[in-house]
């Protein structure tokens, strides 16, 4: 497979009466916007904003992210399974538009309260320590606020902002089509691997059993029942893996990660120069039993030596007891003479001085950390909140402490701050030893 990624930088973005991309200056029709969203009954009001980075805005509600993309070659089109029929993607040729991402945002009070299918949602500050700590604080970003019909229940609220955000991202991108990008990159098996280290990244995924959405899907559908998945990594960039945008918190993906996945990114751009990328394995985590946890390490491990992978790049999403999973796969895949490195974020307390890791096997002899989920954040007073929340719900309980969007806030971890995790290590920090 042979992706063609051509890129549009935006530096500038206005909301006018037409569509139109010209030297970054992205001008959106938002009227056309609103019109294209209200077109599902079960959206029944929709609002388009713009922040950018310095200001002092406050987001909030946000549910998901998403890069505008389109194809302009090869089968299929972007989201596949979510906008249109299940076709094989990641060929031909995909125009993005860079700088810029769309925030989906909207209130939505779910049935399920406790463990890890929470209801709660993130926010994302565009100036001062928020915007330093996430990785879309830099972004200009469009903010789609959509009002939602009552009662919806978690499926069907995903489904419903999912396919909005899709749709005016996909939108957004045609703006592009037949344009001359300021870069373009390949991606796809060169042929030139042989000799080199054979790697493949295991990417583990948290599902739930007890929740309508598993978490992640794969081409619209959701991965809950599945075992160790392999997938060619061109299929991540046109959008044929999805996260679930009722649980929008800071340790789960957001669909402009999975579309800009930093490790599946690296790897491509190394192969056939330092090694031989033998592609994705989606690996279901958070079994609910001890035999569950240690089968699906030894069917990821299986699958890794049936692809000839000498080396192994692991990472995970969000937290709880799926990290025994994660690290019963390096295990299993040690055990197999699979060279293996986690690349995961740590615990430590709002101090640093806790224990960073939940579980530990010594098989894991190779890790790298990019920084703290637990460390706190002083957030300033904003000048602009935009999105469809005067007040921000810390947790979501009944009886759970409620402050206003308006007002400084405290965050005791980050899982609230849209990208002020760094699950995959897309950011570039530094740490210093004492």
């Amino acid at each position: 497979m042979r992706l063609e990624i051509a890129e549009f930088p935006v530096t500038e973005v206005s909301l006018g009466t037409q569509f139109r991309y010209q030297s970054g200056r992205l001008e959106v029709d938002q009227e056309a916007i609103k019109a294209l969203v209200i077109e599902d009954q079960r959206i029944q009001g929709a609002r388009l904003d713009v922040v950018f980075p310095g200001e002092k805005a406050r987001v909030t509600g946000i549910r998901d992210v998403v890069e505008p993309r389109v194809k302009v070659k090869g089968e299929g089109q972007v989201f596949p399974g979510v906008l249109g029929p299940v076709t094989s993607v990641g060929d031909g040729r995909t125009h993005r538009l860079s700088g810029v991402s769309l925030l989906a945002a909207a209130e939505y009070e779910g049935t399920i309260r406790a463990g890890s299918a929470l209801q709660r949602s993130t926010i994302l500050d565009m100036w001062g320590p928020g915007a330093e700590a996430s990785r879309f604080g830099s972004l200009i970003n469009l903010v789609l606020s959509l009002e939602l019909a009552k009662g919806l229940p978690e499926l069907e609220a995903h489904t419903t902002i999912q396919q909005a955000e899709y749709k005016v991202a996909r939108r957004l991108a045609e703006t592009t089509i037949g344009k001359k990008p300021k870069r373009m990159e390949v991606y796809g098996s060169n042929g030139k691997g042989r000799g080199l280290p054979r790697v493949v990244l295991i990417q583990g995924c948290l599902t739930d059993s007890h929740h309508p959405h598993s978490g992640v899907s794969y081409y619209g559908v959701n991965i809950r029942d599945s075992l160790a998945t392999l997938v060619h990594p061109n299929e991540l960039f046109d959008g044929a893996v999805t996260g679930d945008t009722t649980r929008a918190m800071a340790p789960f993906p957001t669909t402009w990660d999975w579309q800009n996945h930093p490790l599946v990114m690296g790897l491509c751009r190394a192969q056939g120069r330092t090694l031989d990328f033998a592609g994705v394995i989606l690996e279901r985590i958070r079994f609910e039993t001890h035999q569950g946890k240690e089968m699906i390490a030894h069917n990821t491990a299986q699958l890794a030596a049936l692809l000839r992978a000498e080396a192994a790049l692991m990472t995970w999403m969000f937290s709880g007891n799926c990290f025994v999973d994660v690290m019963l796969t390096i295990r299993a895949c040690e055990r197999r003479g699979i060279k293996t490195v986690l690349v995961t974020y740590e615990y430590g307390g709002k101090d640093g001085i806790d224990p960073p890791l939940l579980y530990y096997v010594p098989e894991a002899k190779a890790i790298v950390s990019t920084g703290t989920r637990d460390r706190w954040l002083e957030l300033p007073r904003p000048e602009r909140v935009v999105g469809p929340n005067e007040h921000i719900k810390m947790f979501s309980y009944p009886g759970a402490p409620v402050v206003s969007a308006w007002e400084p806030v405290t965050l005791d971890a980050r899982d609230l701050l849209l990208g002020g995790v760094d699950i995959w290590g897309g950011k570039s920090g530094t740490c210093r030893g004492y």
